[in-house]
């Protein structure tokens, strides 16, 4: 079975796509320059969300702090409307310019929220959190980068059925959590959750190598230039999802002294 990236974004059919452009006369013409995504194009955009995203972040804290809102409100809110922009996004591409920002924005409300309170229970896990997700990224970027890691079908077809399997087990934890109250094993802080933890935190770092490779092979495809922002969205989804199970794993470690 061949698998993409599970990343609702740089798995998406859009990055399969060769564009084609043709002239007056019927023959196909190169497209260049600023009419096609770029890996370029899509880092700079993707140092604009993650700087949009801060920024909400930051609003979130003090929004909580002195605005007196619930932060679980606010997590909850910006939590949902963040899935939302994920899943036009998932089926209308060409929307993305617009949906990203709002992307940003959302999810930064939600990481300042739940940062705040993990924060507030957990002394120094945010820094923590940042700290590790800022690293791991760095790291990835530069095994990518200099070939130590490549990116091929079997590399992506084990990285995208164990992301699948955690996933389905999340679900699956929650329902049952929500309907017979159910406390799944990754929600304590005993050593087989802490290893569940890391092992999430792993293969969140793995998926960081194949939207590198999507992004990479969408720009030499010569995609559309909305595309830029297709490709930088899902590194942010990614990037969210790592600093949030960083952020679980050094609460649970905490909450063990």
């Amino acid at each position: 079975m061949k698998f993409e990236s599970k990343n609702p974004f740089l798995g998406n059919k859009a990055f399969a796509k060769t564009v084609t452009v043709y002239d007056a006369d019927g023959n196909p013409i190169a497209v260049t320059g600023d009419d096609v995504m770029t890996v370029k194009g899509t880092i700079n955009k993707s140092m604009l969300l993650f700087g949009i995203l801060v920024a909400s972040a930051i609003l979130s804290v003090y929004l909580i702090i002195f605005a007196g809102m619930n932060p679980i409100v606010l997590g909850i809110g910006g939590g949902v409307a963040g899935f939302i922009t994920v899943l036009v996004s998932g089926f209308k591409p060409g929307l993305t310019r617009y949906m990203a920002p709002g992307y940003s924005v959302f999810e930064g409300l939600f990481i300042g929220a739940v940062s705040l309170i993990f924060e507030m229970k957990y002394p120094g896990v945010v820094l923590q959190a940042v700290f590790g997700t800022l690293v791991t990224f760095a790291v990835c970027l530069m095994l990518y980068r200099f070939g130590v890691v490549k990116v091929n079908q079997q590399f992506r077809s084990v990285v995208i059925a164990a992301t699948l399997a955690v996933l389905t087990y999340y679900l699956i934890s929650l329902l049952l959590n929500w309907t017979i109250g159910f406390q799944p094993i990754h929600w304590g802080n005993s050593l087989m959750s802490i290893g569940i933890s890391i092992f999430v935190i792993i293969l969140a770092a793995l998926n960081l190598f194949l939207d590198f490779d999507m992004i990479e092979k969408g720009a030499s495809r010569g995609l559309p230039k909305y595309m830029e922002w297709f490709g930088a969205m899902g590194l942010m989804v990614t990037l969210v999802w790592l600093y949030v199970e960083f952020l679980r794993l050094f609460a649970k470690l905490s909450s063990r002294d």
